[in-house]
């Protein structure tokens, strides 16, 4: 079997495209982050292995369906392909908060099956998002873990509060800085 590879685990909403507080329910609410798809490229140019994992309760809270989840992950997906940037897993928590589950982040289960599915190596991974919870994710599973600023702000942590190993401004600060912290090509 192949050498486990390093992963950069992303979260949804807040990282690559803006939050909203309502939830994203349709493609149309699916506005991407001005540079977030340029950064996903300059990973998979480099070699690394990209995974959206997210939280997105609205399917079980009713506010929108799994057909409307296909249209907004095909509208992301395209939007990520036209800039060369085609992640290789996207992984969805589609349960209630309470639910009690293993994959709702902080819980790992998205990270450790998506780690299982692609032959990935978590503790050589990086874990980017915007909240609390993905970098206790991250944490979890080994990953360094970056904060990102483009999440809604009262759903932002401190930094001392979430205890990030970097905090970015946005995806594009956070990807250069984990291309600093591997010099060479993630083998």
């Amino acid at each position: 079997m192949a050498e486990p590879r390093p992963a950069v685990f992303l979260d949804r909403d807040g990282v690559l495209n803006y939050n909203r507080r309502d939830h994203i329910k349709s493609p149309d609410e699916l506005v991407l982050i001005p540079g977030a798809a340029e950064a996903v490229a300059a990973l998979k140019q480099v070699g690394w292995v990209v995974i959206i994992v997210s939280n997105q309760s609205g399917l079980a809270l009713g506010l929108f369906d799994q057909e409307a989840l296909a249209a907004i992950t095909a509208k992301l997906r395209m939007a990520l392909e036209v800039a060369g940037g085609s992640p290789e897993g996207i992984y969805y928590c589609t349960h209630a908060p309470g639910a009690g589950c293993g994959c709702r982040k902080p819980a790992t289960g998205m990270a450790v099956r998506a780690a299982r599915e692609h032959n990935l190596r978590l503790t050589r991974s990086y874990m980017v998002g915007d909240k609390a919870c993905d970098v206790e994710c991250g944490r979890a599973t080994g990953m360094r873990t970056v904060l990102v600023e483009t999440g809604l702000p009262e759903e932002r942590p401190g930094a001392a509060l979430a205890r990030p190993d970097h905090v970015a401004h946005d995806l594009s600060d956070a990807v250069a800085w984990i291309l600093q912290q591997e010099s060479r090509q993630p083998q």
